[in-house]
């Protein structure tokens, strides 16, 4: 059996465990994740269909990605950190950022999506796949 992944916000008002691997784990670049990480991208694992366990209550707001999909993005209240991510329209797929998990370490990324807006200063690893916009599934 795999490990859980197990993570949350700064402060620790708000913890999740998720038991599953993740579906993929990417760097994305389109606006939406600049705005929200404050740089090139933002990395994620997105789990589908697993099952997770959330404890504290954040506060949540919407945006809607470049590609037309709406996003659920929650984050703590009290200390403002982004905890995890979710779609209305998928309510199967939960997406955390490794920078919330207890061992950022378990992080690899497999590709990189919506190159298409990214910036020549945002340098990620040249091996990775890369893909215009978000690939299809």
């Amino acid at each position: 059996m795999n490990k859980s992944y197990t993570g949350g916000c700064a402060c620790g008002a708000i913890r999740y465990e998720i038991s599953g691997e993740p579906a993929v784990m990417l760097d994305c670049q389109c606006r939406q994740c600049q705005r929200d990480s404050g740089t090139g991208h933002q990395s994620h694992l997105t789990f589908v269909a697993a099952e997770v366990k959330v404890e504290g209550d954040a506060s949540h707001w919407q945006t809607l990605g470049d590609g037309g999909t709406v996003k659920r993005r929650a984050f703590c209240p009290t200390c403002g950190s982004s905890v995890y991510l979710t779609f209305p329209d998928m309510p199967d797929v939960f997406i955390v950022t490794p920078a919330s998990l207890d061992d950022p370490s378990r992080y690899k990324p497999q590709l990189v999506s919506w190159t298409a807006a990214g910036h020549a200063w945002d340098h990620l690893d040249p091996a990775l796949p890369k893909f215009d916009r978000m690939p299809a599934t």
